[in-house]
This record gives C-alpha cells, sequence and structure tokens, in this order.
C-alpha cells in the first residue's frame, strides 16, 4: 500500500488541533510560538501578567529574567514534578532584584487548584523547531504540545496510520537520549503517543526509565477504551482534564524518585468517592490486587479534603509489618504533596491530631482507635469526648477486609457518629463467599461499607495492560500410577476406578507432602526448572525472584534447611550447570514467618529464625537480630520488591523467600515473578491475594505472573477455576495464560510456518522483499512462541533438536538472517521509507546472546550519579562499584568501542561525581558516542579525500545487509584522490581508489562506529 494512502502525520496535526481549540474550549491555537526564545518571550509575559501586585509594575530586566530561566532548567522531570507541586499547591520561582530597595520576590507561576480560571492560560503549539546543538545532531520538530500558563506541559508525538504508534514511543525515547526535551521543555510531565487509531499516555521520565509496559490506554467510566486520537483529546486533553492530569492527578514517588500518573481506572474511582461524599454515602471500591489499590487510596485521601463538609481523612492501615509497605508508599507520595501526612505515635497525640483545625490526612490503625474509644468510656460528659464524636470524617480503608472486621467498624461509628466509610479491595466478599452469620454483623462487602462506587476486575486489568495475566501450573511430585498404589496400600477395598481425580486427592495423607522426598522435587523444580521463569535470560542483575508458600512455620523451616543442604552439595539434588552459569551464587534465599509469644513452638521459631538471620546478615552485610523482626522483614519486603537503586546490584538482591502467609497479601514487588505453592488449595479471595503477589509490571521480558502448585493438582485447579470466576466476572479464560499443550501447539504451528517461508536459513538469501517480510514476520511468531513455552517446567532444550531439529546453532542461524533482513527492509533500496506490514522494531524475545545489558550497565552507573534530591543515599551505593566494573569488563569482551567510552565516562563520574550532579547517564554516553563518532568521520574524510557530510550520510544510512549504501554514488562523485594522494604515505593508484576507500569505510563502520550504536 503507498504511503499517500494514509492520512499525513501534517494533516493528524491539524485535525488535533481543531478538535482541542474548537467549541467550548479554553485552548488557544499559537503558530507563532516555534522556538525556544519565543517560548520564554511568552511565557515571561504569563509570569508578569500573573504577579502585577508582586512586580509593583517594573517588569522583569533580562538579569533577573534569566535567574527565573536558571530555575525553571530542571535536570529531569522527577525535578520539575517537585517545583510544580509548590507551596501549598502554588509552584513559585524567586527573583533577587537588580535595584536593591525592591528585595527578593517570589513570582506564582502555576497554581494546581487554579483549573479553568483566574491565572490560568492555556496554548496549543506545534512544529517547535529544536535546532541542531552540534554538526553531528539533526533539527527536529516536534509534532504538537500543550502548555499551560507558558510552559510545556503534555507532548504528543503523532505516526500517520502507516506505523505502529510505538513508532511515536520510540521517537520520544530518541529525543530524551539526545537530550532534546531541555531548557523549557524540561518541565514537561506527560507524554501522548498516537497513530490516530491508537492512543497511550505515560509519565514523563529519563529515557532509560520510559518504559513500554507502563504506556496507558484510556477508558471511560465503564471501562470502556477510548483509543481515537480525537476522542482521547476530548476526553483526557480537554480542560479542565488536562490540568487535573498534570497536577491533581500525578504522584510524586520520591522513593522510586519518579512520577506516576494515574491510570483512568484510579482517575474515575476517586471521582466517584468525591461524588459519593458529597451525597454523604459510604462506599466501596473494587480494584483488582495489583492495580495500585494503595496508590488510589492516597489520591482518594488526599482529595477527599477539598470536599468543606469534612474536617478530617483517615486512612487506616492493618498493624501487620508488612504494611510498612503500605505506610511507607504513603510517605513517598505524600513527601512532595500539598497534604502532610501525619503518622500518629501514640494515643494523646491522635487525639490531638482528630481535634486540631489542620485539613490533614492522618495515618493510624485500628488498634490505635481502639485505645481512643478505650480512654474515653466513661467519660461521655467530657466536652473532648464530645468534640471527638462530631468530628466529620471519612474513613478511607486499604484492605479493607483485614484492616477493619464488622464488629470492630460497628464500634467506631458509635463512637464517631459523623464518619463516612470508604474500602478499597482487590477480593470483595460476595454472598457467593460471605462470612458466617455473627448476630447482626455485615457479611459481605456491600454489607459492611454500601454500594459499590467503581470496579476494575483483573480481567478488564489484565485486558488494559495495567497488571499481567496468570500462567498456572499444576504439578504433582509424584504420577498418577504412584498415587493409586500408595492409596491401596492405605486402603486395600478402595474402588479406585470409580473415584474422579479429585476424591482420589482428598484422600492423600499431609504426611506425603512433608517426607524429604517430596520436598527435594520441589527444590530440583525451582533451582533447575524455573530458570526462564525467573528470567535468567534476561541476565545478570535482570533475573526476576519468588516466593515459596508452605502450610506451617514448621515446613517453612525444614525447607530452609533443605535448601541449605543442595547448596552445601549434601543431597541428591544438584543446582545444574545451566543454572550456575548465568548465576553461580543462586538462590540467594531467605526466610520470614510471624513469632508468637503464645505458641509452645515459639522458642524453637525463634531460635531458627535467629540462624535464618545470621546466614542473611552475611549474605548482605546487614546487623539484624529477631529482636529487630520488623526492621528484619522491612528489609526482605524492600529487598524482595528492589523499587531502590540499591538492589539493583546482583549482590543486593534475593532469589527467593520462604513464608508461611507473610507477603501473600498487600505486598508489591514488580521483579517478583513467580509463586511456587506447596500448600493445600486456600480460600477464593486469599488465592487470587496470594497469585497477585506475581502479575506487577515490570519490564518487557516479563509476560505473567507464574504459578506452580506442588499438591492435589486437580483440586487445585478446580479451585483456582472458581476464584477466577468469581473475581474476573465470568472472564478466567481471559485471566490465564495457555496450558503446556496450547502453548506447545501454537510452537509447532509457528515452526511449521517458519520452514514454509525457509525450509532452512539458507533459504532466506534468494528471497524477493514480499518473501523478505514473510520470513520477517513469520521469524517473530517463532520468536514469541519459542519464549513462551521455554517458561513450562515441561520444557527441555533437548526437545527442541529431538522433536523440530531445531539445534541453538540453527536457530542462531534463522536468527542471523532475521536481523539482516530487517536492517535492509529498513531502508529498502530505492532510499525511501515504505510503510511495511510488521513490526520493524521487535525485540527479539526468546533468541538472546549472553552479552551483557547495556541498559542495566547504564542503570547501575546511574545509581552512582549524585541526585539533586536531598534524601538521596548516594554513599550506601557506592560499595556496588566493583559490580559496575566487573560489566563493563564482560561487555569489553564483545564489544570493547563501546565498553572503552562507558569505563571512560565511568571513571570520570567516580573522581568527580559532582561535576555530574542531576545528570543522565544515557545522555552523557549518547554525547560521547556521538562525538567519537563525528571525530572518526573527520578523521577519515581528511585522510581519504572525501566530502565530510557525504560520508556522514553514508555512516548514517549504512546497512550490512547491502552491497551499495546509500549515499555512496554522491560520496564517490565528490571524492577528490588528489587530497588522499597527497595525505597518504603510501598511496593506492587511482585506478583503485576508490575500491580502497570503500573497503576502509567498511571497515571503519562496522568494526568502529556500528559497535557504538549496538544496544
Amino acid at each position: 500500500m503507498a504511503t499517500n494512502s494514509f492520512t499525513t502525520e501534517s494533516e493528524l496535526e491539524r485535525n488535533l488541533i481543531n478538535q482541542l481549540t474548537n467549541g467550548i474550549s479554553q485552548w488557544t491555537y499559537r503558530d507563532d510560538l516555534n522556538t525556544e526564545e519565543k517560548l520564554w518571550e511568552n511565557f515571561k509575559e504569563k509570569l508578569e501578567n500573573n504577579n502585577k501586585d508582586v512586580l509593583n509594575d517594573v517588569n522583569l530586566t533580562e538579569q533577573e529574567f534569566h535567574q527565573v530561566q536558571n530555575q525553571l532548567n530542571f535536570a529531569n522531570f522527577y525535578d520539575a514534578a517537585k517545583w510544580l507541586s509548590g507551596e501549598n499547591g502554588v509552584a513559585k520561582v524567586q527573583v533577587q532584584r537588580e535595584d536593591a530597595s525592591l528585595g527578593t520576590i517570589r513570582l506564582k507561576v502555576l497554581n494546581r487548584a487554579d483549573i479553568a480560571g483566574g491565572m490560568s492560560s492555556y496554548e496549543v503549539i506545534n512544529q517547535f523547531i529544536s535546532f541542531k546543538q552540534d554538526s553531528d545532531d539533526r533539527e527536529r520538530r516536534f509534532d504538537v504540545t500543550l502548555l499551560i500558563n507558558g510552559l510545556p506541559m503534555i507532548h504528543i508525538e503523532l505516526k500517520n496510520r502507516a506505523h505502529s504508534y510505538m513508532d511515536a514511543f520510540r521517537q520520544i525515547k530518541k529525543y530524551l537520549v539526545q537530550g532534546k526535551f531541555k531548557g523549557i521543555f524540561s518541565a514537561l510531565q506527560m507524554f501522548v503517543i498516537s497513530n490516530g487509531t491508537d492512543t497511550r499516555y505515560i509519565a514523563a521520565a529519563t529515557d532509560t526509565n520510559l518504559k513500554e509496559p507502563f504506556l496507558t490506554k484510556w477508558v471511560d467510566g465503564t471501562n470502556q477504551p477510548v483509543t481515537n486520537y480525537l476522542e482521547f483529546a476530548q476526553q483526557v486533553l480537554s480542560i479542565p482534564q488536562a490540568h487535573k492530569m498534570v497536577t491533581q492527578y500525578t504522584v510524586i514517588d520520591s522513593k522510586r524518585k519518579g512520577l506516576i500518573l494515574l491510570r483512568p481506572y484510579q482517575i474515575h474511582a476517586i471521582e466517584a468517592v468525591k461524588e459519593a461524599s458529597r451525597r454523604q454515602e459510604s462506599g466501596y471500591v473494587w480494584h483488582t490486587t495489583g492495580s495500585g489499590k494503595t496508590l488510589t487510596s492516597y489520591k482518594v485521601a488526599r482529595n477527599l479534603l477539598q470536599i468543606p463538609s469534612l474536617d478530617k481523612t483517615i486512612f487506616i492501615v492493618d498493624r501487620v509489618d508488612l504494611d510498612q509497605q503500605t505506610t511507607a508508599s504513603f510517605s513517598s507520595y505524600a513527601e512532595h504533596d500539598v497534604i502532610e501526612i501525619d503518622e500518629t505515635d501514640n494515643v494523646t497525640e491522635l487525639v490531638n491530631k482528630l481535634l486540631s483545625k489542620e485539613r490533614t490526612v492522618v495515618v493510624t490503625t485500628i488498634q490505635k482507635l481502639n485505645h481512643v474509644m478505650k480512654r474515653y468510656e466513661g467519660k461521655e460528659e467530657s466536652s473532648k469526648y464530645k468534640k471527638l464524636t462530631q468530628v466529620k470524617m471519612a474513613f478511607v480503608v486499604d484492605e479493607c477486609h483485614r484492616a477493619v472486621s464488622p464488629q470492630k467498624k460497628q464500634e467506631i461509628e458509635r463512637f464517631f457518629r459523623r464518619s463516612l466509610w470508604y474500602g478499597f479491595t482487590g477480593t470483595p466478599i460476595f454472598a457467593e463467599n460471605a462470612r458466617a452469620a455473627l448476630g447482626d454483623l455485615a457479611r459481605t462487602t456491600e454489607e459492611l461499607y454500601g454500594k459499590r462506587l467503581h470496579e476494575y476486575t483483573v480481567k478488564e486489568a489484565i485486558h488494559d495492560k495495567a497488571v499481567l495475566g496468570f500462567q498456572v501450573e499444576y504439578k504433582s511430585t509424584f504420577s498418577d500410577y504412584e498415587l493409586d498404589i500408595l492409596l491401596k496400600k492405605l486402603n486395600p477395598d478402595v474402588e479406585l476406578s470409580a473415584m474422579s481425580s479429585q476424591e482420589k486427592e482428598a484422600l492423600i495423607p499431609k504426611q506425603v507432602y512433608q517426607n524429604e522426598e517430596h520436598m527435594l522435587e520441589v527444590i530440583h523444580s525451582i533451582i533447575n526448572k524455573s530458570r526462564s521463569k525467573l528470567g535468567f535470560p534476561n541476565g545478570v542483575g535482570n533475573t526476576y525472584n519468588a516466593i515459596l508458600t508452605t502450610s506451617s512455620i514448621s515446613q517453612a523451616q525444614r525447607y530452609y534447611d533443605l535448601f541449605k543442604k543442595v547448596m552445601d552439595n549434601q543431597t541428591d539434588v544438584k543446582i545444574g550447570k545451566r543454572t550456575k552459569s548465568v548465576l553461580p551464587d543462586f538462590p540467594r534465599i531467605a526466610i520470614t514467618y510471624s513469632i508468637s509469644e503464645n505458641e509452645e513452638a515459639s522458642l524453637e521459631n525463634e531460635r531458627q529464625m535467629a540462624e535464618a538471620i545470621q546466614d542473611y546478615n552475611k549474605m548482605f552485610h546487614t546487623n539484624y537480630s529477631v529482636a529487630e523482626m520488623k526492621a528484619y522483614n522491612r528489609n526482605v519486603n524492600d529487598r524482595l520488591a528492589r523499587k531502590q537503586e540499591k538492589y539493583k546490584f546482583r549482590k543486593e538482591q534475593l532469589d527467593l523467600v520462604i513464608v508461611v502467609d507473610r507477603l501473600l497479601t498487600g505486598f508489591d514487588a514488580p521483579s517478583l515473578s513467580t509463586l511456587f505453592i506447596d500448600r493445600p488449595p486456600m480460600k477464593p479471595h486469599d488465592i487470587i491475594q496470594a497469585f497477585s503477589r506475581t502479575n506487577r509490571l515490570f519490564d518487557n521480558s516479563k509476560h505473567y505472573g507464574q504459578i506452580v502448585t506442588f499438591q492435589t493438582p486437580k483440586t487445585f485447579e478446580e479451585k483456582v477455576t472458581e476464584a477466577l470466576i468469581l473475581y474476573s466476572n465470568g472472564g478466567e479464560n481471559e485471566v490465564l495464560a495457555p496450558t503446556w499443550e496450547e502453548a506447545k501447539k501454537t510452537f509447532q504451528e509457528a515452526v511449521h510456518e517458519l520452514r514454509m517461508i525457509a525450509e532452512t536459513p539458507e533459504e532466506v538469501d534468494d528471497s524477493n522483499i514480499p518473501a523478505l517480510k514473510k520470513f520477517a514476520k513469520a521469524f517473530q511468531v517463532f520468536d514469541r512462541s519459542l519464549a513462551a513455552i521455554k517458561v513450562y517446567s515441561e520444557f527441555e532444550l533437548e526437545l527442541l533438536e529431538e522433536q523440530y531439529g531445531l539445534t541453538n546453532e540453527v536457530i542462531e542461524e534463522y536468527h542471523g538472517k532475521y536481523v539482516n533482513v530487517i536492517e535492509f527492509l529498513k531502508i529498502p533500496p530505492t532510499g525511501e521509507v515504505a510503510p511495511i506490514e510488521i513490526d520493524i522494531e521487535y525485540e527479539l524475545e526468546s533468541v538472546r546472546t549472553d552479552e551483557i545489558n547495556y541498559e542495566y550497565i547504564l542503570m547501575l552507573i546511574q545509581a552512582f550519579v549524585p541526585s539533586n534530591d536531598a534524601s538521596s543515599k548516594f554513599e550506601e551505593i557506592k560499595q556496588n562499584s566493583n559490580e559496575v566494573d566487573s560489566y563493563i569488563n564482560d561487555l569489553g569482551r564483545g564489544n570493547p568501542r563501546l565498553a572503552e567510552l562507558m569505563k571512560k565516562l565511568w571513571n570520570d563520574i567516580q573522581e568527580h561525581p559532582e561535576d555530574y550532579r542531576g545528570a543522565q547517564v544515557s545522555t552523557l554516553l549518547e554525547d560521547m558516542i556521538q562525538e567519537t563518532t563525528q571525530s572518526l568521520v573527520k578523521e577519515f574524510s581528511e585522510k581519504m579525500g572525501l566530502k565530510p557530510d557525504e560520508f556522514q550520510y553514508v555512516v548514517e544510512n549504512y546497512n550490512p545487509a547491502k552491497k551499495r549504501q546509500n549515499g555512496e554514488y554522491e560520496l564517490k562523485r565528490t571524492s577528490d584522490y588528489d587530497t588522499y594522494k597527497h595525505r597518504s604515505e603510501q598511496p593506492v593508484k587511482k585506478l583503485t581508489y576508490w575500491k580502497e576507500v570503500r573497503e576502509q569505510f567498511t571497515d571503519l563502520i562496522e568494526e568502529e562506529i556500528l559497535p557504538l550504536k549496538k544496544r
């Protein structure tokens, strides 16, 4: 199909601008604002108009405005977001006036609450010119940008429908690497990408942190997708919604040092709760586990304070130590917010907080509220009691069934008589799984909290890619035949032929699952059969982690001891070479469980936990004890979650944590990929809660939350199906990944299709362009299906050769042909980029090399760059420098050119860290690569008598798969043999000059320049 049959990008731009500015709109189109200088002039005008009272009719001088520009030239988007949060919601800049008598003034730039009125102005620009910064750079033209009060807040990148919307995403990443979003554009908070048909948005971030899994599709209030760019503009980019998106629906996460943009279902839930509170009604929100309930409940608690009829918002967390993560998340979100989060330490302080006039969110536990009520028993006539009972408050309860029992809620409501309640849960209690009847106490979520205000089920979340689906494997450590023998031995009269699998499993004695033989089989499966599940193909530092849950503390302890024996080579189960070749120190394990003083086994549990903590201290150079269980558990949580910079280093990472019930609810760890279950099936809501620890978005290689069960497979499958039907509105088939048999069949079809096109890799060479496209598409399908079957425990590498004749060598040859074909198709022989119906930028999933991951090294080095954030723990990270050295050395074996530049930058950052404060390593390295490339081009051109610009063109468009390069004819035509002859010590004859040039520039590009571009 010809390119001109598609709506052009310029037409898409015009349509979008018309949509934004026509009708009842507050957007103004400014076609005159197309350079940074003009944008600054426009911003200055807005700033002066909004601050006439402070300026006293004396406008800013050039030097004074330069102070403003310096303050608004942010090192990163996170710093911009912190500034935007402002003082009481108003972002300001400070100016020392040149006229000393005028003193120092503070000027208002943007008011978060001043939406669609007051000082706020809204402008649309397009075709902004980002001028080239050096001779190797190019002039760039941005598509559409939205300005609030003169500052770029939302950038929209468009492609026509001949392209994927992902091309727009890759364009933004390219701009980020090239450092294009600097100066006034460093204030951006949101990116929007679209090809007209499909539209996504994402919070502004650096190139290494701008990750595809976090691209968000908009849905309306009933969870219906809105993907057309004009409909998206109408619902999301109109005023007041666009202003809210970048001020009220953003969260600054101080722990991750990043900006979070709420997803649409979170926004709809917040608005639904606000509307209910205006009606003085309580209710609950059902958002599936893993979809960001804590974040949503935080924003609800914060936004409820905008309701004048409410005095206080109380956020209730459970006392259980795992909820340290919830409290920590709240503190992290609130650090730069306009609302102070009060964590109360004692009852007196809590009472004072509840009675104070400050409009704040109070974070407390049900236990402390209980103490408040007990303190005033019998004191009903006191003034404090009367004041407390009349406070108009909203209770926001995360994990609402675990945190507050029906009886306790009833007691609190009787005390705080003017309260509203908003519960958040991923697993509501319905009539089908209602609590046992107990007097007049509520048995379901609706009875307890009121009507459902908003719902977002696991089926919808998976469809929207807010969470991952589940891949469940139901395993047994013994065969059906062995089960029959066991049951016959236990009861010779049993009639096995008349029994279902579930009935047989119900007869299995508990001790069968407690013997060492069974446990060793489970360990073997974890350490030798789960490499793909645990992300081993991703390479060191990028692997995932897992949880093993057992039925009792004693069983968990036995597993911990058995793992240690396996690691010490004291059992028949050995850690395989394939496992050790990737992670020689695998598995790094920990154990955690609750120690109760009332249990008979308490002393023994404490002793064994003390030993496990000492192992942990030795492994990670920590210093915990049983007396510091809270701190130990917090560290295990953090290490498993890997949200902090220091845990991105391999030597700081955990692979497996053994638990009973801890960490199975309310725990968020994106790098956790797998839950191993060696216990009987749980109740429906417990199954969903436990499964949902695994299905958080993380990286492009994590496709599912993976579950492996090791007891009563048929019974477990039945219970999981029941749970998924209950909690996905009957959409369990959309929630679960294919079975092994289904995945294997898909792979067989992909192999057949690939071989129909090219029986052998060599056949690819003789193909025309349509055939090459078919091959590329077929190989992508083959690659995806191979990556998919590799994560199943049934997969064995040997099967590929035995059943399909696919050796590693054959797969690598197909891979090599594919890479060449893609390079060739990127630049067709005509030199014109034609629309291609395959994904040119597809990233291979199964065919990976053992090369050290480029982005991983950059991420590690970035951790050493001092942050502008005062809370940055730079010193804590410095001890991991040896790991960076090791990875750069490893990279040097495969790509010495890139490693050399990386090492130079790395050494300089270590020697002069303050020189790099707030800088982005990826941009710095990209600049070095460009400078090196430019230097090589210039040097070679001078030596060989070539025009540098013409040779630069050849370099930029070089394709190893082509015999003649784009721009080669012009390079030859403008070459100068006499200059070459004059500068060369041993010049070749004129007859062989061009052949010499060609051979040398091929060597230069392929050996010196292309390795620098390899990622």
